[in-house]
């Protein structure tokens, strides 16, 4: 049985661009049920999206919060890969790996996985990347927003898997420093002893 988060979550664009303020989606959908978030954050999802949030929630419809953003045609980002430095921070940011490329080689977008979020436009030192129109099949396909929140669960899951193996490595290293240093302190109070002792 779907909760109300998962209700409310169903119907955003799943676009994760945090124009509403939350760190993608669901967490969006999560504010709204705890009544920590209005109804009117979603630029993507628009007047359209309010009203179906409205309609889920048994409330009035409210006009798109200008502190988020305005309401405008959904893009798919494009990388001119002429200009591309390969500086991957268009990769780093995306939401749902939807860029692909390697360290100083060419970039490019999987414009079926592109949710249209921009955030990649500010990352890119070098401006190479333009914003074109998202074909009207993608913007209403409910499949396609299916496949956005698996690819950004699955990069939020990767990510986390990724900050805990940094932190298990880390407290490793700090034991071994902590080990070495104990060695050192080991020795020298055994020494400073030997030098205590009475001599014969």
């Amino acid at each position: 049985m779907p909760t109300l988060a998962d209700r409310i979550d169903a119907l955003l664009p799943q676009t994760q661009c945090e124009q509403c303020g939350y760190h993608g989606c669901r967490p969006y959908a999560e504010a709204i049920v705890n009544g920590e978030a209005d109804i009117n954050q979603c630029p993507p999802g628009g007047s359209e999206g309010i009203a179906k949030l409205a309609a889920l929630l048994g409330c009035a419809p409210l006009a798109l919060n200008p502190e988020n953003g305005e309401e405008k045609p959904r893009t798919l980002a494009r990388i001119v890969e002429a200009e591309c430095i390969g500086c991957t921070k268009c990769i780093q940011v995306c939401p749902v790996d939807a860029i692909v490329g390697a360290n100083k080689l060419m970039h490019t977008v999987i414009a079926d996985d592109c949710t249209g979020c921009e955030r990649c436009v500010p990352a890119c030192p070098v401006d190479c990347i333009v914003l074109e129109p998202m074909p009207p099949e993608q913007v209403n396909d409910p499949a396609h927003a299916d496949v956005a929140r698996a690819h950004f669960q699955r990069r939020e899951a990767r990510l986390a898997a990724q900050q805990t193996q940094r932190e298990a490595e880390l407290a490793q290293r700090k034991a071994q420093v902590h080990n070495a240093s104990q060695s050192v302190l080991d020795a020298l109070a055994r020494a400073k002893a030997r030098k205590q002792e009475p001599k014969p």
